[in-house]
């Protein structure tokens, strides 16, 4: 089955005739991949490799998202319109042309086409390198937005980086983590437009100068040691049936003059481009370790170079309407994506009153109207936070604005909590204990009119810890906007099967209105249709096996229960409280072959940060284990673990409809939200998983009895700590806990060096800061549940069924509504006319 069973071509009236950039039949489309190749790409049908006519077609599919977009253009110019801009440091987008035939119901033209040609459409698919710009879950998020922004037809602007090497590829050799460039534009990219014309010039470094004016107002001069130019590279973003196509916008550095004929005349050859080199570094790398101080200096670079880009460029649009910048948050509103964007508060404010003369309360009230924070994270250590003399270096008159703002922000504080000096302390922008620091989040939460968790559980812990104080003052600020995942890309695009049988079932409208879904809980006792779900649950395992058998060389039995857990790699998330359980299980069989357990495959992927050296010794240990176990004939059959390497979207497509069930362990009240969570459950996985995060919703919606739950939950881990948590107790009293630790120590799964993992077990015993170990025994007892439900393939079958058919509140576009209606005050508007 494929997505074109559910996604049937819709063309509008203007698409239709024989317009070879407008057509969308199987003819036209021929006909424009045919057209691209020759004058696009220069080759010859017969000499065309597949990239060619990747490219190709690619770009036929372009000119047609093209014309959309600029009818879209021509009507957000009414000047009644507010438009969304949603500023994020990552955009982890996945292949776009999959998706796009299917937004744009192009699929079966596209697909005709292809094979008109003798070609086939999935091999064109997988050609497609995926853009490598975001980490995991926050660029994944915005990702959805976007597709859900122009689906609901919102006028909206993402603005980024165009990082030249994104997230890097992982390759796991002897078990480790090798860290490859991830050159994702080493072949160019056809969805991309380069806006040569839409260039504005970013200030670092030097010194500010005061003098009065000839009014005799005090002014402010920066005068930078460097200057660098952001040039726009648009990317269209079609939306879901609506005629519209909104925009991601992504700036790269460059050099204000690229080459210095001065130095090149006095034959210092390699300075004339030095300038050039310098620039392109802001955005030449995704996140680079800032472990290093030179780290940390680039890191904010680029989060200050995109966001004055960005502002800058939502200025000249504001004043092609209107000349008075007071009304600038009637144009836009503005939504920082995490603390990445936070220093749009003191560049905002720099822009309005250095280079636009507004006084300081004009400027900042519209500063403060424009600007929303969504946090993610319950992380102190996550919470950014920049070294004042860096900060001070890098970005000189910005420090000015922050101490400006925060003195400002401070007498308000002591006015509502008088002699509270420890309450001023914790909500100043700048840190003044163990060394100073410019503090992101107190900056975002002042500088902004909203402040949102992303789940209703994180909300609240934000309200009552990281974030208390501000609530306390500002109530009226906060608000939650649960996260959600776009039902297209997730199951339409890489769950056709299951899509296929959903609109069969129900119709077609839950694609856009996912509370529709609803309608399939009647359909749970019909045994003809519990058959067609699980034939597409096992179609979709017998893919992953393969592409396993295929990426690993392991091979493994769809047959099984695949128990999967994908996601970055993170002591929070405890991939290796999923090992102890594997182990546990091990053990077991070794001491009772006849033991009744059913047989597993235990599926990890995820990337460790470069620098975090436990989360690469838990990938270590995660394939040094896979090495025994899937080696030792006493489990053959049994248990296989697999880790799959370089999970992306890409993977994910392939990984999420393959699920049995989906691993949601993270300690409870350390996950703001999660995504994986939601994309495993709409595609039929049960979730065992803590009440952290979404998760808590889920199991509301799901029942509690689709829903594995187990472990402490967020009370019961602080008071754990609160009263002295020991987690050598755990160990002492637990022996099978104990049998577990005991054998990753004793050098059994590192070729007998015992001092291999010492370190991850010490972390455990003497640490165990996420609590692996007290919940190590609820989570045993809730996998015994797990293999008791699945043994009874019927009930199994009506779980997932009921999983899907509760999902809807998790759509991304239900979490667009409520931006709209609560932060941004941006109706949403009906189609325009065709």
């Amino acid at each position: 089955m494929t997505a074109n069973n559910t996604v049937k071509t819709a063309a509008s009236s203007h698409t239709q005739g024989h317009d070879p950039r407008r057509g969308v039949g199987t003819a036209a489309m021929n006909r424009a991949i045919l057209d691209h190749l020759h004058f696009t790409m220069a080759r010859l049908p017969a000499l065309a490799s597949r990239n060619d006519w990747y490219m190709a077609l690619s770009h036929a599919v372009r000119d047609r998202m093209l014309d959309d977009w600029l009818a879209s253009l021509h009507h957000f110019r009414n000047k009644e319109l507010k438009v969304v801009s949603y500023l994020s440091a990552e955009f982890l987008l996945g292949p776009h042309l999959g998706n796009n035939l299917i937004n744009t119901g192009m699929w079966d033209a596209a697909r005709d086409a292809v094979e008109s040609l003798g070609l086939r459409l999935e091999d064109l698919l997988r050609q497609e390198e995926e853009p490598g710009l975001g980490n995991g879950g926050l660029g994944r998020l915005a990702a959805c937005y976007l597709d859900s922004l122009a689906t609901l037809r919102i006028p909206s602007i993402g603005y980024g980086i165009r990082y030249e090497f994104g997230i890097f590829d992982q390759l796991i050799r002897d078990g480790w983590q090798v860290e490859t460039a991830d050159k994702w534009l080493k072949f160019g990219n056809p969805w991309e437009i380069c806006r040569s014309e839409i260039a504005y010039e970013v200030k670092m470094g030097g010194h500010t100068e005061y003098h009065h004016d000839a009014d005799g107002r005090l002014a402010i001069v920066w005068l930078p040691v460097k200057v660098i130019k952001g040039v726009a590279y648009d990317t269209p973003i079609a939306g879901y049936r609506s005629r519209i196509t909104g925009l991601l916008r992504l700036w790269k550095s460059e050099a204000v003059e690229s080459f210095n004929f001065q130095a090149f005349n006095a034959g210092e050859y390699y300075h004339a481009v030095d300038e050039k080199v310098v620039s392109e570094s802001i955005t030449k790398v995704l996140y680079p370790n800032d472990e290093p101080g030179v780290g940390k200096l680039l890191r904010l670079a680029q989060q200050y170079f995109f966001v004055s880009c960005s502002l800058q460029d939502m200025i000249r649009v504001h004043l092609l309407r209107s000349p008075r910048l007071e009304e600038f948050d009637q144009t836009f509103a503005v939504q920082m994506n995490d603390t990445h964007p936070s220093l749009a508060v003191a560049e905002l404010m720099r822009l309005l009153v250095d280079e636009h003369g507004l006084g300081w309360d004009a400027a900042w009230k519209v500063t403060r109207s424009t600007l929303a924070y969504t946090n993610h994270t319950l992380l102190p250590e996550a919470l950014e936070k920049w070294p004042l003399q860096l900060f001070a270096n890098l970005l000189p008159r910005h420090l000015e604005i922050v101490y400006e703002i925060n003195r400002r922000f401070l007498d308000e504080v002591s006015r509502a909590y008088p002699g509270d000096q420890a309450r001023l302390a914790r909500m100043s922008l700048i840190e003044e204990t163990g060394g100073k620091f410019v503090r992101m989040a107190n900056l975002a939460s002042v500088g902004s009119h909203a402040i949102n968790g992303v789940a209703h559980l994180h909300t609240e812990l934000l309200k009552e810890t990281v974030l208390a104080d501000f609530y306390q003052m500002t109530p009226e600020k906060f608000c939650n906007v649960t996260n959600g995942v776009t039902p297209r890309r997730w199951v339409l695009l890489s769950n056709p099967g299951l899509a296929w049988l959903i609109s069969e079932s129900i119709g077609e409208e839950w694609v856009t209105a996912p509370e529709k879904l609803r309608e399939l809980e009647c359909f749970a006792s019909d045994p003809s249709f519990l058959s067609a779900w699980r034939g597409v649950k096992d179609a979709n395992k017998r893919a992953l096996a393969a592409a396993i058998l295929e990426r690993t060389g392991v091979a493994v039995d769809p047959e099984s229960l695949f128990d999967i857990q994908v996601k970055r790699i993170h002591e929070y998330k405890r991939q290796h409280l999923n090992l102890l359980h594997i182990l546990t299980l091990y053990h077991r069989i070794k001491r009772d072959p006849g033991a009744q357990i059913p047989p597993r495959t235990f599926i990890f992927g995820g990337k460790a940060a470069p620098g975090y050296f436990m989360a690469k010794l838990i990938i270590k240990l995660i394939n040094s284990v896979a090495e025994v176990v899937n080696a030792d004939p006493e489990v053959a059959g049994r248990l296989k673990v697999v880790f799959f390497p370089d999970f992306n979207v890409t993977n994910g497509q392939l990984i999420y409809p393959a699920a049995d069930l989906s691993e949601q362990i993270s300690t409870s009240g350390k996950e703001a939200s999660g995504t994986g969570n939601m994309k495993f459950s709409l595609n039929g996985a049960l979730t065992i998983g803590t009440l952290d995060g979404a998760n808590v919703e889920i199991r509301e919606e799901v029942g509690e009895e689709n829903f594995f739950l187990f472990g402490l939950n967020a009370t019961e881990v602080q008071a754990l700590k609160k009263s002295g948590y020991h987690p050598g107790r755990f160990y002492e009293e637990d022996w099978e806990l104990r049998e577990a630790i005991d054998a990753v120590r004793s050098g059994l799964f590192s070729h007998g060096d015992a001092g291999l993992f010492q370190p991850l077990v010490d972390h455990l015993l003497y640490d165990d800061e996420y609590l692996a170990l007290a919940d190590y025994r609820s989570y045993l007892e809730c996998q015994e549940r797990v293999s008791t439900a699945f043994r009874q393939r019927e009930l199994w079958s009506v779980k997932s069924v009921l999983n899907v058919a509760r999902m809807g509140k998790f759509s991304s576009d239900r979490s667009i509504r409520e931006y709209c209606e609560k932060i941004w005050k941006v109706p949403i508007r009906p189609p325009f006319p065709h």
